[in-house]
């Protein structure tokens, strides 16, 4: 299988499949695809067992569904565009060496790499839209594809230093990496300083992904000119 990243802030993702391998994706980031490309949605990709495990995934942001695609013939090409503009980022998974991802940012994977519930806190509507954080976890044997909002932007932190993060800025982290949401200091900052009332913590040693955007700050942007064009009518 070879990749290849094709953009640069709405990025595609297109995937060379040799005959008879196999790409796993969540639900909606399919583009196009070559016709020797066969494509099956159940809830058994992602290394989910059963309908209990197709839950934990959807806990995780993942959806209950998942889209095989895999090649047949001469081999093909299957192509994916993420939903918002950011950045796409490749990673190896191996075992003992699994990842933390935000809840919006899985796009595919090769076969062997399992996509789980890794952390689900309710945050109250201060933060992220009043979501809560949710991260996804990436385990298991392979290679995974995550998209980044914004820029992303990344720190290798040595034993013991630590980064402060508002929750909705963290795209991607080993999962050595310590994690912690504690309340913002300072009652001002809390309540005045429009950033929330909580802030994650990323204690090293490990690797971290921070993004610049978050969705739903994107979505706060457009929100007045959305209303401008349902009030025209348009």
């Amino acid at each position: 299988m070879r990749s290849e990243i094709i953009g640069t802030t709405m990025p595609v993702l297109q995937l060379h499949l040799d005959p008879g391998e196999t790409a796993v994706s969540a639900a909606g980031e399919f583009a196009w695809m070559s016709d020797t490309i066969q494509m099956r949605t159940g809830m058994g990709g992602g290394g989910a067992s059963g309908l209990f495990g197709a839950l934990k995934r959807s806990l995780g942001g993942g959806g209950l569904f998942m889209t095989e695609f895999q090649a047949t013939g001469a081999g093909g090409t299957v192509t994916f565009a993420p939903s918002i503009p950011g950045q796409i980022v490749e990673i190896a998974i191996t075992p003992g060496k699994s990842f933390m991802v935000h809840r919006h940012g899985f796009v595919c994977a090769t076969q062997g790499v399992e996509v789980s519930v890794g952390f689900q806190r309710s945050l109250g509507a201060g933060i992220l839209g009043g979501e809560g954080m949710v991260l996804q976890k990436l385990t298991g044997s392979g290679t995974a594809w995550i998209c980044l909002g914004g820029e992303g932007v990344t720190y290798d932190l040595q034993p013991g230093q630590v980064v402060q993060v508002h929750p909705g800025h963290i795209g991607l982290f080993e999962e050595g990496v310590a994690f912690d949401i504690v309340m913002m200091r300072g009652i001002r900052n809390a309540l005045f300083g429009g950033d929330g009332l909580f802030i994650a913590r990323l204690t090293g040693p490990g690797r971290i992904w921070l993004q610049s955007m978050t969705t739903p700050v994107l979505a706060h942007a457009l929100l007045p000119y959305l209303e401008s064009e349902m009030k025209q009518g348009r």
